[in-house]
This record gives structure tokens, sequence and C-alpha cells, in this order.
């Protein structure tokens, strides 16, 4: 045992779980601990709204898969959290929310910058630790890192600020590392038996490869079946999109390939993914899923086994040795699979969707003009893109419609807002994962509407020296919302224009670069430019009001009303 000090005791304990770098907003509840950050070798990264420090913790922690910390002030500092943290806890990113608290003395006296800090996370953590014992300081810290990797979300330690002083006598704890398994032999069998059985076998592959690292495994179980491979809703990058089985992702605006292609499926292995509600949903007109393919369904938490599709088979294992399992049955069991005698009418299938959803994306990204439609946009920022750039996406109507067109071969390179759907996501999340790997670049593409809410984290990557780049659509619109104005409700446009200023010339008012495009043959140089300056940039793209679908068009109906006063409103 050693003789420290309670702060001593948080911050070593930070150092045993790897903790480089924490991002947050200086406060006095924690300054004891703070002080000590750059003996420790922790980089503090200072943001402008805690809600980005939380955002920065998530894509640190999906690009590096290990924890990301964010910290601030208690009370105000701590609800700012909030947002950002709910949309990490349904990205399962294990990010540990460090909230200071006010004085134990004074709990429950309505004081200076108080209120409850437990029940507002309650919802969206896995785990949350109350420090009321300085000797249980590190015990507490320690296990918020390990479960929050353990199960996949947001952890939270709340402190009281007046634990940050005492001394004891401790012994660090060691981080825990779980070794996660393939699921239970006799549900790895039967889903063996019925891939083997399939004659049109369909991957889906979900976050759970990503997170498992469990690409390879993927790629050698479906080239063993010959299966066409389609990604969950935004894990684009979770099969190699160079791959001639890859097919592209499903879900709003994703590829048309992917979804004929599974409609065609007499057998889905949903390999570490919940499915999701968002993801499955009918797109381009098309109603996709296969009612009567049978599901064989892996996923580490066995809640999430048959929570949205009825499934035949549920693998309660990790996406990675789950696969390499089901493999091994597949090529030494007595299994005869079905699909090798098939295998070049399905491909010859597989080419022909993929070639012709190829040619509708080319078609649509033809236009030329000042200002420049979004698809031409999209395109264009796809045939520059880097190999190995991260790329993330806020919510909203071209951010959504550039899910067809971004493509990856590398895992851990696109990061979005997922099920959450926040605005102001994508920049932070893009300087988090751009100080997680300083080496690759960190895209964000961001709506004018949602680059209202992140703009001033610009500020952040200057004083911090983070070369992070936002890519902003200037339409003057909040897209996603206009689109349903115009399907739902005769274009009486209510909130959803906006007035903006040059973003370009804000990001060089605050010392980092902009450029501004209104062509599209200027937007690739752009981007390059960009990449190449090594500085914090924002790329403005001048963009037409040309909408994509709606997110979902059973989630309004056309309004009747039954006011005078408002009978014009009513639509048929």
């Amino acid at each position: 045992m050693t003789r420290m000090s309670a702060s001593e005791a948080f911050v070593e304990t930070l150092v045993a779980h790897g903790v480089k770098d924490v991002f947050g907003i200086v406060g006095s509840a924690y300054m004891d601990a703070l002080d000590l950050f750059p003996a420790a070798g922790i980089r503090f990264i200072s943001v402008c709204h805690e809600q980005g420090a939380a955002h920065m913790a998530d894509g640190y922690s999906r690009v590096l898969n290990k924890q990301g910390v964010c910290i601030a002030q208690n009370g105000p500092g701590i609800t700012n959290f909030v947002t950002a943290v709910a949309a990490a806890y349904w990205a399962h990113s294990p990010v540990v929310v460090i909230t200071p608290e006010t004085g134990s003395n004074t709990i429950g006296l309505g004081g200076f910058q108080e209120t409850e800090q437990l029940p507002i996370f309650s919802k969206i953590t896995k785990f949350q630790a109350h420090v009321t014992r300085q000797d249980r300081f590190a015990e507490l810290t320690s296990r918020c890192f390990d479960y929050a990797l353990l199960e996949r979300g947001p952890t939270q330690l709340n402190i009281p600020r007046d634990m940050f002083y005492g001394e004891m006598d401790i012994t660090l704890p060691k981080p825990i590392h779980i070794e996660r398994s393939a699921g239970g032999e006799q549900s790895l069998n039967d889903a063996a038996k019925l891939l083997s059985e399939a004659k049109f076998p369909v991957i889906v592959a979900g976050g759970g490869v990503i997170m498992s690292d469990g690409q390879a495994e993927a790629v050698a179980l479906a080239e063993y079946l010959s299966a066409p491979v389609v990604t969950s809703y935004l894990h684009n990058d979770a099969f190699p999109a160079g791959h001639p089985l890859m097919c592209g992702p499903l879900g709003y605006q994703g590829s048309k390939a992917a979804m004929k292609l599974i409609a065609q499926a007499d057998v889905v292995l949903a390999l570490g993914t919940r499915l999701g509600p968002f993801g499955t949903l009918p797109q381009h007109g098309l109603d996709y899923w296969p009612k009567q393919a049978k599901i064989i369904q892996v996923d580490s938490n066995a809640r999430m086994l048959g929570l949205v599709k009825p499934i035949s088979v549920g693998v309660n294992g990790d996406a990675k040795p789950a696969a390499a399992a089901m493999l091994q049955r597949l090529q030494t069991g007595n299994h005869k699979v079905a699909a090798h005698g098939n295998k070049d009418q399905r491909m010859a299938e597989v080419k022909k969707q993929k070639d012709a959803w190829e040619a509708e994306l080319n078609s649509w990204g033809q236009a030329d003009g000042s200002p420049i439609a979004p698809r031409r946009a999209l395109r264009e920022l796809e045939k520059a893109m880097p190999k190995n750039a991260m790329v993330t996406t806020d919510i909203g109507n071209i951010c959504s419609v550039s899910n067809s067109y971004l493509r990856f071969d590398k895992p851990r390179s696109f990061f979005a807002a997922m099920s959450f759907g926040n605005c102001g996501y994508a920049y932070p999340t893009a300087i988090g994962a751009k100080v997680g790997a300083p080496d690759r670049p960190a895209v964000a593409y961001v709506g004018d509407g949602a680059w209202g809410m992140s703009l001033q984290e610009t500020l952040t990557c200057v004083r911090e020296n983070i070369p992070a780049i936002a890519v902003v659509f200037n339409n003057g619109q909040w897209g996603a919302e206009k689109k349903n104005q115009v399907d739902f409700f005769a274009d009486r446009y209510v909130g959803t224009n906006l007035k903006n200023p040059s973003f370009a010339a804000i990001a060089e008012s605050m010392g980092a670069k902009g450029i501004k495009v209104d062509s599209p043959g200027q937007i690739g140089d752009a981007l390059k430019t960009a990449i190449a300056s090594n500085r914090p940039c924002v790329l403005e793209i001048m963009a037409t009001q040309e909408l994509g679908d709606p997110f979902r068009r059973d989630a309004l109906k056309k309004p009747q009303r039954l006011l005078e006063k408002y009978k014009a409103y009513s639509v048929s």
C-alpha cells in the first residue's frame, strides 16, 4: 500500500487505465486533481462547450476502441453533457463521464451550481458510481473504466468536490480485461447448420464486427459462403468497400443493391447488430426486409436477440469469435454447403445489382452549376476522400443522403450520431477522433443548421492545434424538416429557412483556414488543400436546396384541421 492524497489516487487510477487525453472545461470542483494532469502525462483538452467534450470523448473512444474521458464543473457543466452522453449510449461508445458534484456537506441545501447529477444520467449510462469515501476513490474510478468497455457504453463517476481532499494508504486496482466468447455450442451448431442449408445467404455486418475487431473473420466467413454482405445502418466501415461481396449499407438513404439482394435471402446472418428499426425500415420505395427468411442473430448482449426482428437462432457471443466458430464448423463438420452449388448464379446477381446502383448514383451526380447540387457535392467528396480518412456525419438531409456515398476499406473510419440522431454531433466527434488518431484525416459532414450548434469548437481546434476539417453544406435551410413541410404541409415553411453568414469567413476570423466553394469542380481540390494544410479548416460548400427523401413517411400524417380559423391548413 502507498500513502497518497485522494486526488493522487484518482489521477494514478486514470494513468493505470492508459488515459492520455481528457476533454472538458476547467472547473474549481476538480481543480486539485486537474493540477496533477501535466505531471501524470495527461493532456487536458479545453473545449468551448461541454457537449462538445463528451462528443470528442465519443469519437476518441470509437477510433481507438478504448475509453474516452470527459470532465466538467458541477451543476451546469455536467448537465451540458447530457445530449452527448445519450448519443454515446446508443452508439455503444465506452465514454467515462466524470461528474464532480457540489460538496457532500451542503448537498440538498440548494447551493451554488447544485443539482442531483446521478438521476439525470441514470437511463443513458451502463453503470454509475458515487464516491462517498476517499479510500474507495480509486476502486470506483477503476470500476467505471472496466465497465465502460465490458458493457460497451458510457459510465458515470460522480464525485462530491470535497472527496478530492484527504490522505489514505491504498493499493491501486489493476484494469480488468474480460475475454469474450463465441457463444453457446448449441446455438453455434444450429447457426452453422442453417448457413450450410442456405441457397441465398446474406450477411449483415454490424457495429459489433467493428467493436470486436472482427472484420477479417467476417470476410473469411463471407468468402467461404460466397455470401453478399450488407452493412447495418451507419456502420458502412464494418466490411471493406472494395471487396467484391460488399453491397453497401441498409437503412435510410442506403444502397439499393444491398436492399434488393437481402430481399432475396433465405437465410440472413445478422453479425453483431441489434437490427435496429431505423436500419430495417422501407427505403427508396422498397420494403426489402425478407419476411420469410430464417434469421441468425449474433450479439454480445443477450437482451438484443430477437428484440426487433423474429429470429430462428440467437447466438449470445462476440462477432469476431462467433464468425470464426461458425466458419470452423462449416469447414470441418459434415455440412454440405448448398451455396457452393449456385455460386456463379448468385455472384452474377450481386454484380448486376451493384452495377445498376452505381449507374444510378452516377446519373444523380452529374448536375453542374452554382450553387452545387447536394448529390454532386457528395460524389466529388467521395472521389477526393483519402483511403485512410475518418468521416463523421451530423443529422440532416444532405448528411443523411451521404450514406449512399461513404465507403471505407478500413474499420473505425465512420462515426455517425446513430439512432439518437442529435445535431451538433459530427464536428466535435471528428475532433476527438483526430486526437485519438492524429495520423489520419478527420472530416466532419455538417449541415448549416447543425453547424450553428458546433461551430464554436473551431476555437478548440485552433487553441489546441487539432487539424480537424468541417465540410459545411450551406443551403440556407433545416433540410430534413423542410422536406416534411414539402410533403405534408403544403410548402408552408415555419422555422426552416436560415439566413447565414459566410462560415468560411468566420473560420478565418477564429484563426482557422476557411475555404468557400460554389462550383462542383472546386470540391476535390478544396478537400485536398484542407487536408494538406494540416490546420483546422472549414470547407463551406454552397449547395442548392434540393432535398432527399424524408426520414420516415410513416412518422407524419396529412393535417386535418377542425376549427374554422385553421381549415385552410388542412391537406387532403
